[in-house]
């Protein structure tokens, strides 16, 4: 990454770190696109060089670790079955969080109470996660062959294991790592024992 490229990823990472101190601070209707570039000393213009949105500030986060755990999924070897697959490919994702800056991590739990303070935020990362559902739908297809009931269902099986595993979760829980780690391998475990083998090919 040459200084141009490293320069602007650092005004985004203060804009998102930004905005969310600003949302938790004072709330979200009551901050103002302003009041982020200003925390920054950048202009409102700049601003949107970055984002489309105070939305889409807010779900940057989120955006972002779904674009991780996609590589981690692309990056799995395709002879791993799709369930297998999709799982390998979360358990990396998580793994990059536990290993990485605090900072990645404090971002991410920062944005996950904007999320549930949020009302208009949480509609908001349903429809991102929707949008990502299609994506896992079209590489399941495209590892069994066959975009059918079938792809779909191993999809719509993934979802909700991911679902039950973190939804319930509170921000203090999701603190620890490790605990998040062993919430997803139970819910992953549960799949195991109650699917027939091959059940996803």
């Amino acid at each position: 990454m040459g200084l141009r490229e490293r320069k602007k990823l650092k005004t985004r990472v203060a804009l998102i770190d930004a905005a969310l101190d600003l949302f938790l601070e004072q709330g979200y209707e009551s901050t103002t696109i302003d009041q982020i570039a200003a925390a920054v000393d950048v202009s409102p213009r700049t601003f949107f060089r970055y984002f489309g949105s105070k939305e889409d500030v807010a779900l940057a986060p989120a955006t972002d670790a779904q674009d991780v755990f996609l590589s981690e999924l692309h990056d799995r070897p395709g002879t791993e079955s799709p369930f297998t697959a999709l799982a390998q490919a979360m358990r990396g994702a998580v793994a990059l969080l536990r290993d990485g800056e605090p900072e990645d991590k404090q971002r991410f739990l920062k944005a996950r109470q904007v999320v549930e303070a949020t009302p208009t935020i949480f509609a908001g990362q349903m429809r991102l996660m929707m949008a990502n559902e299609q994506r896992i739908l079209e590489e399941v297809s495209r590892r069994r062959g066959a975009d059918d009931l079938r792809s779909q269902f191993v999809t719509a099986t993934f979802t909700s294991t991911i679902r039950v595993g973190f939804e319930n979760c509170t921000v203090e829980e999701l603190s620890d790592i490790d605990g998040m780690s062993r919430r997803l391998e139970d819910t992953f475990a549960l799949v195991d024992e109650l699917m027939v083998a091959g059940w996803d090919h």
